[in-house]
């Protein structure tokens, strides 16, 4: 058994309980640990080999995990480890016995993920996990996109913008980026499907691509009119909001109207879910930005943000599972 250092076992006896301390916790409980490692161990590098020995894959998948929380660089990851115990603690490193892996190390695991397609792999893994929990249905779908701003600047080696980046108009405002398309559950609000665009792509071109395939009902809103009409978009019935010039012109003084307007708030209700994983990205996540080059990079990404905000939107579910397991 490990000895603890002195650094160590003091923090450990601090009083206060940290915010981020208790974040860590709970992820630890519900993230599929041993799932994620067996999806990436089959195509991590093995050791036998002359020099440093890889890390292992626990260990890379709990830092690029806190890459994804704390939207960390590669090199502010290594200087947040290097201060922080609790991040210390999470990743299982202990600074008395050996030193933080260098930013290069997550860059090549980094690498890794995108190269065999393993943020999708991870993504499909949570997703069947949080299904196996009884957490993810499959009766209805909701459809949005947001956009996620990228670098406009042309001061870089090509003096130009990222190509595979387009500006679209929203309301008064131009966004230069890209588009982050999801399927939500729409009883559950957990993220099933992820497509990234570019900024300039409509939503209703990407509305087919979103469905599940076993939706009895899909809800968008007013984006997506006319969405029923397309072919690869058919086989839910469609609940499309109404657009907002029509819907202030309702009367609820005439029975009709007024019912058409209660049938807007209902629809509304149902499709405020598909905001919740777009919260968590942006505001606990720190997402407003794109990190990369490219719209696989960037999509590959999305992946891994989506799978571990649909952890921390069902946490208190899974939390509950794991309590009555342990009883």
């Amino acid at each position: 058994m490990n000895q603890r250092s002195f650094a160590s076992a003091e923090y450990a006896l601090k009083k206060k309980r940290t915010r981020r301390e208790n974040f860590l916790a709970e992820m630890e409980r519900v993230v599929p640990w041993s799932r994620l490692v067996a999806v990436i161990e089959p195509l991590y590098p093995t050791s036998g080999r002359v020099g440093r020995q890889p890390i292992g894959v626990p260990r890379m998948l709990r830092m690029y995990c806190l890459q994804q929380w704390y939207g960390l660089a590669d090199e502010a990851l290594e200087d947040a480890l290097y201060d922080s115990q609790a991040l210390r603690d999470f990743v299982g490193i202990d600074l008395s016995r050996e030193s933080v892996p260098d930013a290069t190390t997550l860059l090549k695991f980094r690498r890794l993920l995108l190269d065999n397609d393993l943020t999708k792999a991870m993504f499909e893994e949570i997703n069947a996990h949080l299904a196996e929990q009884g957490l993810l249905m499959r009766a209805g779908t909701i459809v949005d996109a947001t956009i996620i701003a990228a670098p406009s600047s042309t001061k870089n080696a090509d003096n130009t913008r990222d190509p595979e980046m387009h500006q679209t108009k929203k309301g008064n405002q131009w966004h230069f980026g890209m588009k982050a398309h999801i399927g939500v559950d729409a009883q559950s609000g957990l993220v099933h499907t992820v497509v990234g665009t570019a900024a300039n792509v409509s939503d209703i071109n990407v509305a087919g691509a979103l469905l599940h395939g076993e939706e009895h009902a899909a809800f968008g809103d007013a984006g997506y009119q006319g969405v029923h009409k397309r072919a690869e978009a058919q086989g839910p019935i469609w609940h499309v909001a109404m657009r907002r010039g029509t819907r202030r012109k309702l009367n609820e003084f005439i029975e009709p109207q007024y019912l058409a307007e209660r049938a807007e708030k209902m629809k509304a209700s149902i499709r405020a879910k598909v905001e919740h994983p777009f919260h968590v990205i942006k505001n606990l996540f720190r997402h407003r930005k794109t990190r990369y080059k490219g719209l696989a990079r960037n999509t590959a990404q999305l992946l891994s943000l989506f799978g571990l905000a649909n952890l921390v939107i069902a946490k208190r579910s899974l939390l509950d599972c794991h309590a009555r397991g342990a009883s």
